[in-house]
């Protein structure tokens, strides 16, 4: 071989092996002796990392990432299991001088020229420096000792995962399964999923997920730190002004003050309690998984995906677990129908559940492999719960034809003991994929409705209609009266459903803001921090029913005593049995008078308005007789005339004398009334009835 052949081969060579030597990463914290032990992943990008083991030496030297040393000393706890104490921790302090290191010159050797890698010499000199490596040394007080270490470092967040399998109605192998109509159960499953991009493998640790973010915030503890302080210079002493005195009369002197009692020094903890304290944080290997989850270490069990049966013989299909129908002989099996997520046999592999400082954790019960610049997926939780596949009416605008298509929806309760991430949801049903979802974060004990596809039919109509109705007394003094009222909202969905089955359907109704929900369905669910109501209606197969959401908002107006209603809330006061005794038996006798003034004042508004019509209808004869008093052919049209005028000045008369007789029973009627009036005070109203949903 030539000898430039040997130098292009000699320079690829070089070039391979630098190529591997960028992509390969550092750790971001290394320690010899202190196998990583533990890793809890918090859901804001933190995660804390446990090491552990025995040194036979006076220092420790940890290997951390220049960007990671800053975190690494905010948050790191040492706890010895045995042998002596830590003394010290020191760790080089960054300090820009000013120098480039990439402009120094190289150490002499051989010169070898290589072509250089594609990419940008500052992007390549970046990450050089930022896979540099600082040294922080803790000096030991002694030779031997069994160190547990922790501290908190960057990680990517770890994701849910979710999976749930509706359970269908109908004997095991049913030949046809209705898919709209479910069961109350359903089979829930979580998964985790964890990326390590630390620099190193995690081989064998205990894993641990929390749903919850604790605050951690990005610490430079590594970087010097000095504050600006004021500049103070000699200018001389002039007085610029000339001061005003202030002028302090005579008085006898002061006792002079007591001296202050001495201070109290402040407690100090025990140093039992203060060790007590740092077990509790950092949990010593032995008894973690036990402790937590009963099952030191267990493997992941693996067991054949089961399929759905459908059809055949009464009796073909096996047991049924988690709503779905699992046959034992392959041949009883559909071999179109697709499978469910089954449940794990062994329910010991699933994580142990705990709440702590108000976060849920989930602790895998066994040992977990994840190498470097990889993920995996950890199975957190297999259940079953309360769950069923319905539909819901909730407008969206993200899909225009939601205004008049409800979704399908898959609600379920989270009767675990934590709380449920948000993530994605993926929906099984019969055998059959039904579509996926995102379930938003769920504590214990909530219920969720999860859309995950537009049904077309089933359609809504939407009106509104609003009004006043109602009248209750709400406040008696000076004799004035108040009432409340209800302003009354009735919202209603008309639901056609174009199916041969009964849906099920929830319609998602917005709240108006200062209203109460009356008389709705039973089921209803007012969510007031979302400012919407749930309201469930049944809609027969080809049929069409309406849902009427009635919303009220109280207000109040003053009213006249004698209108109707103040009869109608008077009325209601006494014959409500929770009226205040004295008030009601003044409203009595107040509404007897009022019972002889209202027909004499309605007698007298009927009086006084035939008496109007008559004067007009006397002053139209007038005109009519002048006109033809000198016609001598019109005397019998005359003689009509007359004789009505005379019969309308009659009935005025008695007109007359019949107001004046109501006038002075009103008067006298109405100064009763007032003086009984003003005598009430009403100051609290009753609590309206609410109807039972």
């Amino acid at each position: 071989m030539r000898r430039y052949d040997v130098a292009r081969a000699g320079s690829g060579l070089l070039f391979a092996l630098s190529l591997l030597a960028g992509c390969a990463r550092v750790p971001d914290v290394d320690a010899s002796g202190l196998a990583l032990r533990r890793v809890v992943i918090y859901r804001n990008g933190v995660a804390y990392f446990e090491r552990r083991g025995i040194i036979d030496a006076d220092q420790v030297t940890f290997r951390v990432r220049k960007e990671k040393v800053g975190d690494f000393l905010a948050t790191l706890a040492v706890i010895e299991a045995g042998g002596s104490s830590v003394r010290s921790a020191s760790f080089p302090v960054e300090v820009d001088d000013g120098s480039d290191e990439d402009d120094a010159p190289a150490a002499p050797g051989p010169e070898v020229t290589v072509a250089p890698p594609p990419g940008d010499k500052g992007a390549t000199a970046a990450k050089k420096k930022r896979d540099e490596l600082e040294k922080v040394k803790l000096t030991l007080d002694g030779r031997e000792h069994d160190l547990v270490v922790g501290y908190v470092a960057e990680t990517p967040v770890w994701r849910p995962s979710y999976r749930l399998v509706m359970g269908a109605i109908g004997a095991p192998g049913a030949a046809s399964v209705d898919p709209r109509a479910t069961s109350k159960q359903a089979h829930l499953q979580a998964w985790g999923i964890v990326q390590n991009l630390s620099g190193e493998d995690w081989n064998g640790v205990k894993l641990s997920l929390v749903a919850g973010a604790p605050l951690a915030f990005q610490a430079t503890l590594d970087r010097a730190a000095i504050p600006p302080r004021p500049i103070v210079s000699d200018q001389g002493e002039v007085i610029a002004s000339v001061p005003t005195s202030e002028t302090t009369l005579a008085t006898e002197a002061a006792q002079p003050a007591p001296p202050p009692p001495p201070s109290m020094p402040a407690p100090v903890a025990p140093q039992a309690e203060v060790e007590a304290a740092h077990e509790y944080a950092f949990d010593a290997e032995e008894g973690v998984a036990a402790g937590r989850t009963g099952a030191a270490t267990a493997k992941m069990p693996t067991r054949p995906a089961a399929k759905r049966a459908y059809g055949g013989a009464p009796g073909a299909a096996g047991p049924q677990r988690g709503g779905a129908v699992f046959a034992d002989d392959p041949a009883a099996m559909d071999s179109k129908a697709m499978m469910n997520p089954s449940p794990p046999r062994n329910m010991s592999a699933l994580a142990a559940v705990a709440m702590e400082a108000g976060t849920t954790r989930y602790d895998i019960p066994f040992p977990v492999d994840i190498p470097d610049r990889s993920a995996t997926m950890v199975l957190l939780l297999a259940k079953q719960v309360p769950g069923e596949s319905i539909f819901l009416f909730a407008p969206d605008g993200g899909v225009p034809a939601s205004s008049s298509h409800p979704f399908r929806v898959a609600r379920f309760t989270n009767d675990t003991k934590g709380l449920l991430e948000r993530g994605p949801i993926a929906v099984f049903e019969n055998g059959s994929f039904l579509g996926q979802g995102m379930v938003e974060p769920l504590p214990p004990g909530a219920t969720t409705t999860v859309p995950f596809a537009l049904e077309r039919g089933l359609a809504v109509d939407t009106a509104r209609e609003e009004s006043a109705e109602g009248a209750r007394i709400a406040k008696i003094e000076g004799g004035a009266l108040e009432i409340e009222r209800d302003w009354v909202t009735h919202t209603k969905y008309a639901v056609r459903n174009g199916g041969d089955l009964a849906a099920r359907t929830l319609v998602k109704h917005p709240r108006l803001h200062g209203t109460r929900l009356h008389a709705p369905p039973k089921g209803t669910e007012d969510n007031v921090g979302t400012g919407s109501a749930l309201v469930p209606i049944d809609v027969p197969r080809r049929g069409t029913a309406v849902l009427d959401v009635d919303e009220r908002r109280l207000f109040r107006q003053q009213i006249d005593w004698l209108s109707q209603l103040a009869d109608d809330a008077v009325q209601a006061y006494l014959k409500d049995p929770r009226a205040d005794a004295t008030v009601a038996k003044q409203l009595g006798h107040a509404w007897d008078v009022r019972g002889k003034l209202r027909p004499a004042i309605d007698e007298r508004d009927k009086l006084i308005a035939e008496q109007e019509r008559l004067q007009q209808q006397s002053h139209e004869l007038r005109q009519n007789l002048r006109a033809i008093e000198k016609n001598r052919t019109a005397d019998e049209l005359r003689r009509d005339l007359t004789d009505r005028l005379a019969k309308a000045s009659a009935r005025l008369d008695e007109i007359t004398k019949r107001v004046i007789v109501l006038e002075m029973q009103i008067n006298e009627q109405q100064i009763r009334f007032r003086d009984l009036t003003n005598e009430i005070k009403l100051l609290a109203p009753l609590a309206p009835v609410r109807a039972a949903p």
